[in-house]
């Protein structure tokens, strides 16, 4: 529920209640009950939703119609076969963190150093990712030191997991080259196969920033200045002069009943101190140009008076470029979350019943990788000129990201396996580090709820393909080499031409099991010719999509550099006025990005604290 009441002014807003809000509002609510602060949320609250609390339920989330995440088109693409890329962004308080995968995952040290910013280097910000986190893994192989252990964000295994084919597939990516490696996460580790922690608390909840950086203080009575106005769109920030003094909104027609007297007047809200915008890297762009923040020759052509000239705004855009291959198992009911996502185990009832299997992601291994200097060899040239400049010598940057998601991730009644009875299915995620496809997104209008024109810039590079290409192939490697994969489904793999030697597997490699890791390694490569790489293209550019990890339309950089925002998140032309969401990242990061979310919102509180004479 909102706890705004109209006509009150804040000291100061947040324009959208994402992750790195949630966490800003929170700690400076706690330094100083006294300080008036306003979280604007385009979505509804999330406080206490089994769907948020319960990390099972990203499918939910993803469906048509989602009133949880918001849903962006983008431009139609030869790149994509003709495809009008859709990405979505969380649309509920917490951000992305109350929708998200749960996947536990830190960037790389160096990825951070390339920000090339003073106080977000990689010393400066493991402060801050040690700083939000409850780290549970006890390991000899761990180094607690880098590691947070009194912090709101608990990090575990979580209430369940399916131990049976970890090691299985463990076996299965070490017989190709990659090892386990217990923490994939200490800054550094960039080649091998872990078990996946998760942002669940030992008991199985959720730890979205919402649920432990803003709830806990507003159920507790002792902050009544902290506030929410959930369901309500910031359309733009006022000023006076060059200087933030408000926002205005509408109520999110989302959420409004569809009758003749339903109306969506402009409302505004008074900021005394500071007006900080936080939707994201598609919704913030989208606020600073109806604010008159933005390249002066487009606000002009739309009539918004320009109070800033910063033609960095909404350029930039970044994401992880992903896809999904699926295979046929031989695990169990308990071992996958396919009952759930084929309707066999009611949620809610699961829910009341406290079955823990609802409180899993469903991912338990992941892993980041590299190539062989033999692979990138027979790699083509334009490879090799990108690896040779940016991760021949960066040993810890990752290629890749590999993500082990025990479940068909797709309508079950579409597969043919299925008419023998209910299976259950893996579906492994690859998805690309660092892409150089770059996109964009800007307004065409004043009007909050037009469409943006939005280029997405998925496979705008060719060497984001090569990439691709060559994670098919390795994971289909390690797959093969593993007992629980007993075939490929047509349904998530490239078509193949009839006699083709790079057909998909209909059975199991070793009939009667692997019973040795020489045995999986001793299987010889599957060969491909240039009919098959031409099919595994087809099928990349007709399924790649987002990894829902947009950043850097709003990039920290000077603003001679494309930059928007100061090493402060100060809006460059503009007094009183911050951006605190990853749109501020102004290069990617090799690892899921709500690690980086939350430390952008740590680092962001002590910004703001700072400068308002606290320490949080």
């Amino acid at each position: 529920m909102s706890t705004h009441k109209e006509g009150t002014e804040y000291d100061i807003i947040f324009a959208g209640g994402g992750t790195a809000a949630c966490i800003v509002a929170g700690r400076l609510a706690r330094a100083d009950p006294s300080l008036s602060i306003l979280l604007v949320e385009h979505g509804k609250n999330n406080l206490n939703d089994p769907n948020v609390v319960n990390a099972s339920r990203y499918l939910y989330h993803l469906a048509p119609g989602t009133q949880t995440a918001i849903v962006y088109k983008g431009n139609k693409t030869d790149d994509l076969n003709g495809r009008e890329p859709i990405v979505t962004a969380g649309g509920i308080l917490g951000g992305g963190s109350s929708i998200n995968f749960a996947m536990y995952t830190r960037a790389s040290g160096v990825d951070y150093d390339s920000w090339n910013t003073e106080g977000w280097d990689a010393k400066s910000l493991l402060h801050y990712a040690k700083k939000l986190e409850t780290y549970h893994l006890d390991h000899p192989d761990v180094d607690q030191s880098v590691h947070g252990h009194d912090g709101p964000i608990n990090v575990s295994f979580g209430a369940y997991s399916a131990k049976d084919a970890q090691d299985d597939i463990l076996a299965g990516a070490a017989a190709v080259g990659f090892p386990e490696i217990v923490d994939m996460q200490d800054f550094k580790a960039a080649n091998g196969f872990s078990r996946w922690l998760r942002y669940n608390s030992p008991d199985g909840k959720r730890q979205d920033t919402a649920h432990r950086y803003v709830h806990p203080l507003m159920a507790s009575g002792d902050y009544p200045n902290l506030h929410l106005l959930v369901q309500s769109t910031v359309s733009r920030v006022i000023f006076e002069g060059n200087r933030a003094v408000g926002v205005e909104y509408l109520p999110n027609a989302s959420f409004q009943p569809i009758t003749n007297l339903t109306h969506r007047e402009p409302l505004t809200i008074k900021a005394r101190k500071l007006v900080v915008l936080s939707a994201g890297a598609l919704g913030t762009p989208q606020i600073l140009e109806r604010s008159g923040v933005g390249n002066a020759e487009l606000l002009k052509k739309l009539d918004i008076p320009v109070v800033a000239d910063v033609p960095g705004v909404g350029e930039e855009y970044q994401d992880h470029n992903l896809i999904f291959y699926s295979y046929k198992t031989s695990l169990k009911p308990d071992q996958t979350l396919d009952d759930l996502h084929r309707g066999r185990l009611d949620f809610y009832e699961a829910v009341e019943k406290k079955d823990p299997i609802v409180t899993w992601n469903a991912v338990d291994l992941a892993a980041k990788l590299r190539p062989t200097d033999e692979e990138v060899a027979q790699l083509d040239q334009e490879f090799q000129d990108h690896w040779n400049r940016d991760f021949k010598d960066q040993t810890t940057r990752p290629l890749m990201l590999l993500a082990v998601v025990s479940s068909f991730l797709g309508d079950h009644k579409t597969l043919a396996e299925e008419q023998d009875g209910p299976s259950q299915y893996l579906s492994i995620g690859m998805y690309t580090g660092y892409p150089y496809s770059r996109g964009d997104i800007h307004i065409t209008s004043k009007d909050p709820d037009a469409a943006p024109c939005f280029n997405a810039g998925f496979l705008s590079k060719w060497v984001d393909l090569t990439k691709q290409i060559w994670a098919y192939k390795k994971q289909r490697e390690i797959f093969r080499r593993t007992n629980v994969m007993t075939s490929e489904l047509p349904v998530g793999s490239p078509k193949f031409r009839e006699g083709s030697k790079a057909a998909l597997r209909k059975q199991p490699e070793a009939l009667d099991g692997f019973k040795t890791l020489e045995e999986r390694k001793a299987l010889p490569p599957i060969e491909y010719d240039e009919d098959d790489d031409r099919a595994i293209e087809e099928y990349i550019r007709s399924n790649i999509e987002t990894t829902w990890h947009s950043l850097g339309t709003c990039k920290m950089a000077p603003k001679e550099k494309g930059g928007v925002v100061d090493k402060h998140l100060n809006v460059y032309g503009t007094v009183g006025l911050k951006i605190c969401d990853l749109s501020i990242a102004p290069e990617n990061v090799g690892a899921n990005t709500n690690n980086t979310a939350l430390i952008v919102g740590e680092k962001g509180a002590d910004i703001i604290a700072k400068e308002l004479g606290l320490v949080v």
